[in-house]
């Protein structure tokens, strides 16, 4: 199955999984098996591999880091494309503008900031994710987020064709992007960022990551956080009052360091975690009258 994709990562030179056992390619390590898997290397060989995608009938589910979702316990019948190491380039532009492929990691994005004493990526460190997957979501913390020092994102279509947004067509706000709500794949971003001293962006990097581990579950699998904030509401706060700190089914677990946090104490199923977080609502839902929505993406 799929023989026109294979074909097409083999004439590119590109890495391709079949029966992809998906708990490697996701933090939360859960996640049956996807029948297809791709790592393009460039965008040419993104487009071959979305042509040939096009021509199987089939559309692609895009990942980066896989830290913000969790795979059923059935796998994916279809075709995964991983825009992970492979796609993962970084090259300062000039002008305090700094062009990151889609697969790079935020954290490596932070440190060669800090190697070109670049700041206003700070808030940043640590988050587990691509670059790609970042914009995607407008990920933040600490009082940062990527709306705040993204310039351009470029993108392709699903027949291989290039286009690129900015300013207003991003459409950022809350965890949300214009991509959120269209089928077009992120490739790279352009972030434009601002002249620092390398030592007061290293302290504030420092600071961040003192900050996460002292408050976030870093020890064990997860995607993060697994609810949106609500408005005027923080999900953690709602959860930890509604008593369910600790809370478990099996292998999965509300944090006990972080309520905001869903964990893989070791074993959990995709179930586990789909039955915790129905519980996790039902009882927010019932004691305080908040309904929280999922931050994770269900695939």
């Amino acid at each position: 199955m799929y023989e026109k994709v294979i074909n097409a990562c083999r004439e590119c030179g590109c890495k391709y999984t079949e029966n992809a056992d998906m708990s490697k390619f996701t933090t939360f390590r859960i996640g049956g098996p996807a029948r297809l898997l791709v790592e393009p290397d460039s965008t040419d060989s993104l487009s071959a591999i979305l042509k040939a995608c096009k021509a199987e009938g089939v559309k692609p589910i895009v990942l980066g880091n896989g830290s913000n979702v969790l795979v059923r316990d059935e796998g994916i019948d279809g075709i995964v494309i991983v825009m992970g190491n492979e796609f993962s380039k970084i090259e300062y532009a000039g002008n305090d503008l700094v062009k990151v492929q889609a697969g790079a990691k935020l954290v490596d994005l932070c440190r060669f900031a800090l190697e070109y004493s670049l700041g206003g990526l700070e808030f940043a460190f640590g988050i587990p994710g691509t670059v790609g997957g970042a914009a995607f979501m407008n990920a933040g913390a600490y009082g940062g987020e990527m709306k705040d020092v993204i310039w351009v994102v470029n993108h392709m279509d699903l027949d291989g064709e290039k286009g690129s947004f900015q300013g207003s067509q991003l459409d950022f706000s809350y965890r949300h992007s214009a991509y959120v709500d269209s089928d077009l794949i992120i490739t790279s971003v352009i972030f434009h960022l601002e002249q620092d001293s390398a030592e007061g962006i290293k302290n504030n990097m420092d600071d961040v990551q003192r900050r996460r581990k002292a408050k976030q579950p870093l020890e064990y699998p997860s995607a993060g956080s697994t609810f949106k904030r609500p408005e005027g509401y923080f999900a953690a706060a709602l959860i930890d009052e509604c008593g369910l700190k600790g809370y478990s089914v099996g292998g999965a677990q509300v944090s006990e360091k972080h309520a905001g946090f869903v964990i893989n104490t070791g074993g959990a199923t995709s179930k586990d975690v789909l039955e915790l977080m129905e519980h996790i609502q039902k009882t927010v839902r019932e004691q305080k009258g908040v309904e929280l929505e999922p931050e994770v993406r269900i695939i």
